[in-house]
């Protein structure tokens, strides 16, 4: 059994994430989404999804980021016709 970084269970289904020259022991995915998912640099939920960048600040959505002055970033674009 390996312990969860996290929370600290000792669980005998533990599992590892390899990143970054690192490696992380969890027993849950939630620990591993606490631990490890980027948070919005605007209203600090974690990035769970694609998120969407603009340089090198992170954001959940085209919301927040509009809201930190990128207003190139929008949630849809267009459709063609």
């Amino acid at each position: 059994m390996a312990k969860c970084e996290v929370c600290s269970n000792d669980y005998d289904m533990s599992f590892e994430v390899h990143a970054q020259g690192q490696v992380h022991t969890f027993d849950s995915f939630e620990c591993a989404i606490h631990r490890m998912a980027p948070q919005c640099e605007h209203c600090g939920c974690r990035i769970v999804g694609h998120g969407v960048q603009a340089g090198d600040h992170w954001y959940c959505c085209a919301h927040c980021a509009r809201a930190e002055g990128e207003h190139a970033i929008v949630d849809r674009a267009e459709a063609r016709v």
